[in-house]
């Protein structure tokens, strides 16, 4: 059996309710790049290797799902992709993220349930680490689609005990209802190879129809 996670992110994956991850992620704002880079954190370089595989140079505006301290915001920009929106449930990863300056705006949000854009909102989509242990599941998908463009990409990763748990099939039910297009999905692979008890993950990319 895996070992379990210590420190903040043991804490953050045992969260029991969206406020207390939120809280949690506030506490851990301004070690979290660091650690992260300690844990060797891949899931920033996997979506985006997706995206720029799928979602043409300029398209904008994105949007950075969980953007956290900002990880992906300067990459994007440097990759080509002119406007890039953030948003996440903690306003201390959002503080950290704004000090750095590559996102064009904001927002302080839970995903799981209804978002306040308007359909067709942006051209795509990234969602890195969000749908994982104690976080957020399939019930997010149907938003998340319905604020990206037709034609347009969302890349996102998934832990496998949510990809075995019925996101994979909700995702096939959403293809086969004709609402999206599976372009992408990688092997498994371990998101954080410098911590021992990580869970395999994936990353996938799908077009909305």
């Amino acid at each position: 059996m895996p070992r379990k996670h210590q420190g903040h992110l043991g804490a953050v994956y045992d969260a029991k309710t969206p406020e207390d991850v939120a809280a949690l992620y506030d506490g851990w704002a301004e070690t979290y790049d660091t650690e992260m880079s300690v844990a060797g954190y891949r899931h920033p370089s996997v979506g985006l290797s997706l995206l720029t595989r799928h979602l043409a140079k300029g398209a904008a505006p994105l949007l950075d799902a969980g953007a956290g301290t900002g990880l992906m915001g300067e990459w994007l920009g440097l990759v080509g992709y002119p406007q890039v929106e953030a948003l996440d449930i903690s306003e201390g990863m959002l503080a950290k993220a704004a000090r750095k300056g590559h996102y064009s705006a904001l927002h302080h949000l839970a995903l799981g349930g209804a978002l306040p854009f308007v359909d067709n909102a942006y051209a795509g989509i990234v969602s890195t680490g969000v749908f994982t242990t104690g976080h957020v599941g399939a019930e997010a998908l149907d938003e998340l689609i319905r604020i990206c463009a037709a034609d347009g990409v969302i890349v996102i990763t998934v832990k496998d005990t949510l990809w075995t748990g019925g996101f994979a099939a909700r995702l096939d039910e959403l293809a086969n209802a004709g609402r999206i297009a599976l372009l992408d999905e990688t092997s498994t692979y371990a998101s954080m190879p410098g911590e021992t008890g990580t869970i395999p993950s994936r990353a996938v990319a799908f077009r909305v129809l």
